[in-house]
């Protein structure tokens, strides 16, 4: 991420997606504060995003695009819940990113399976690079 706009528009789409299943669970707000502080973000701008309309911007670079979808990943599965809702955006998110969809199952998958619900960088890469050859 390179400008700030870029950064406040990630934001705003982990945010339209953490809403998708009709309400904002404290851990996911907890979640998209650390997000932010990574970013540089900080509080009042964070909060400001929850009242604007999505300003979603196309990511260039394919290994911040699996970093965004991963990220909506961990979004996904930190309030304990798997809505429905949710799969059905994340896999709509990660094709309209250009992203595989075999790589995004097989992620998925692993991070269900998991008991932290995380899996290693090197394991993501290596799923979205396999499909690449």
């Amino acid at each position: 991420m390179n400008t700030k706009e870029q950064k406040l528009s990630l934001l705003a789409d982990m945010i339209a997606f953490a809403i998708v299943d009709g309400e904002l669970h404290e851990r996911e707000y907890m979640f998209l504060s650390i997000i932010a502080i990574e970013l540089g973000i900080n509080k009042d701008e964070l909060k400001q995003l929850f009242h604007e309309e999505n300003r979603s911007e196309i990511i260039k670079s394919e290994f911040e695009r699996i970093q965004q979808f991963y990220r909506l990943a961990l979004l996904m599965h930190c309030d304990g819940v798997l809505h429905e809702r949710e799969q059905i955006k994340i896999h709509e998110i990660g094709i309209n990113m250009g992203l595989n969809p075999f790589a995004m199952k097989r992620v998925l998958k692993a991070m269900e399976q998991s008991p932290t619900r995380m899996v290693s960088p090197d394991y993501l890469l290596e799923v979205f690079q396999e499909q690449l050859n």
